[in-house]
């Protein structure tokens, strides 16, 4: 089991988070240039146009703060809307099948919730070693909780 990593421990897509927020700053800064740049525009429209800026910058915020966190308690999987805390025991399999967007966990409640943290868009050698250290970190986890 040395081959576990220390908990607690974050899995996220550090390329595809990099390439989200350098991609929004630019749109937010283009915009706001171009907004400052017209000059037909009125106050209220230049305004319209850094709102959307900021906007478009918010949405793919949103996309890079998904990860999962694992910790002695459990897992936490942060998504682009929700956050959810799970125990270790409640996480029945780690999923990561060829042609899957991200992980799935197999719930004990019969469910399955998508890890978006560990993802192969970009990285994908780096998400296949995230889903088997969290496959391996919930297989010792659950044999270690059994009675």
């Amino acid at each position: 089991m040395s081959d576990l990593p220390v908990l607690p421990v974050t899995f996220r897509p550090g390329r595809t988070r990099a390439v989200l927020l350098t991609a929004g700053a630019t749109i937010f800064v283009v915009i706001t240039v171009i907004a400052l740049l017209l000059e037909n525009l009125g106050p209220g429209e230049r305004l319209s146009f850094i709102f959307t800026g900021a906007l478009m910058f918010g949405v793919l915020a949103l996309l890079a703060r998904v990860k999962v966190v694992a910790d002695d308690a459990g897992v936490t999987v942060v998504n682009i809307a929700g956050r959810r805390r799970l125990a270790w025991a409640e996480i029945l399999r780690v999923n990561l099948r060829p042609g899957d967007p991200w992980v799935f966990l197999d719930l004990s409640d019969g469910t399955s919730l998508p890890a978006l943290g560990i993802q192969p868009g970009i990285a994908k050698e780096r998400a296949i070693a995230d889903a088997r250290a969290l496959r391996a970190l919930v297989e010792a986890r659950t044999t270690r909780d059994l009675p």
